[in-house]
């Protein structure tokens, strides 16, 4: 399993955000937002923040469930209730 995180910060902001609150995943630096656009996290190519959305892709590459409203704090539970 691998979880990666993105958004529309820098890689020097994404690594300062990664060392704060100790996330042991990557996180992805969107600065052209292809993946915000892509995946529907912004429909603005000049956004300055993507929705709060996730996936979890199944190792075929195909979107297993989409959560189009993730709550933080309960997130991680209910897609380890989803695998």
């Amino acid at each position: 399993m691998q979880i990666l995180g993105a958004s529309f910060d820098t890689v020097e902001d994404q690594a300062a955000f990664a060392t704060k609150f100790g996330f042991n995943f990557p996180l992805l630096a969107d600065t052209e937002r292809r993946l915000g656009l892509a995946y529907g996290a912004t429909e603005d190519p000049k956004a300055g923040y993507a929705k709060r959305i996730s996936y979890l892709i199944g190792p075929d590459g195909k979107v297993r469930k989409a959560y189009p409203k993730v709550n933080a704090a309960a997130h991680p539970e209910e897609v380890l209730k989803d695998l």
